[in-house]
């Protein structure tokens, strides 16, 4: 069954490129994606290496993206609990998006200096 939100995203979505920036989009999700993309970081690895994120936007926006289908969170029983953040198939196939977007910001910067 497909929550009300979720229909209201999708009613929303008026294009693919706007889906996209819905499922990567704010501050923090392409953080945490180039991150994962270097390889599976535990929680506290991913709030060192992304300077100003609260632990509550951290957690929030991990559980965004693993309902999304980008990350997968594996949960080891242990105690104190180990927890470990990768990317899915889905999630790392943003990686040549990101690729492309950051060749073209730099070509961005590098025109406006001209």
């Amino acid at each position: 069954m497909v929550a009300a939100k979720d229909t209201k995203d999708a009613e929303r979505a008026s294009c693919a490129v706007e889906t996209t920036i819905q499922a990567i989009g704010g501050r923090w999700k392409v953080l945490i994606l180039r991150e994962l993309f270097q390889g599976t970081k535990r929680f506290g690895q991913l709030h060192r290496a992304l300077r100003g994120v609260t632990q509550k936007m951290l957690t929030q926006q991990l559980r965004e993206m693993e309902a999304d289908g980008l990350i997968k969170r594996k949960v080891y029983p242990e105690v104190p609990p180990k927890v470990e953040y990768s990317l899915t198939p889905l999630g790392e196939s943003l990686k040549p998006i990101l690729d492309a977007m950051h060749e073209w910001g730099k070509n961005f910067l590098a025109m406006k200096r001209d």
